[in-house]
């Protein structure tokens, strides 16, 4: 028996918002569907040079909003991405409104948010960075 990794599936409640957060981390639309009959769109996005749909993150969203959806609490993690700049990644995304819950202090790993609350791990391609301000300085910012 095997087992292949296809994608995570995250529920988002405005898909250009949530677009535009992933294009920041360098995901690119792989792949969307509509759907008129379910009244949804599905967009499959993936970091360049992996199109082969093995990383993908699916962003579902509902035309008519998630009213009526299970809120059953599905204790979803987080999603992980190795960057080659963690520091040049961050500051993209807190220049553009992203907090920093928990900032690359150790020049190695990072957690976002986004905007669907979803928490978002970046880990430094091979070693660490040298620590280097504002960074080493920030502190935590709610939780990831």
């Amino acid at each position: 028996m095997s087992i292949e990794y296809l994608h995570t599936m995250v529920r988002v409640k405005d898909l250009e918002k949530s677009i535009a957060f992933y294009e920041m981390l360098g995901l690119k639309e792989r792949r969307r569907t509509e759907n008129e009959k379910g009244r949804f769109t599905l967009v499959f996005l993936c970091p360049p040079g992996q199109e082969d749909g093995h990383a993908d993150v699916e962003l579902t969203y509902n035309w008519d909003g998630d009213e009526g959806l299970p809120s059953d609490s599905r204790h979803f993690g987080h999603l992980a991405y190795r960057v080659d700049d963690i520091y040049a990644l961050c500051q993209t995304l807190m220049d553009n409104g992203v907090t920093i819950n928990r900032p690359p202090r150790d020049g190695h790993m990072a957690f976002v948010r986004s905007p669907d609350n979803i928490s978002v791990e970046l880990l430094q391609k091979g070693d660490a960075k040298p620590p280097q301000e504002p960074w080493a300085s920030m502190e935590n910012t709610g939780h990831w």
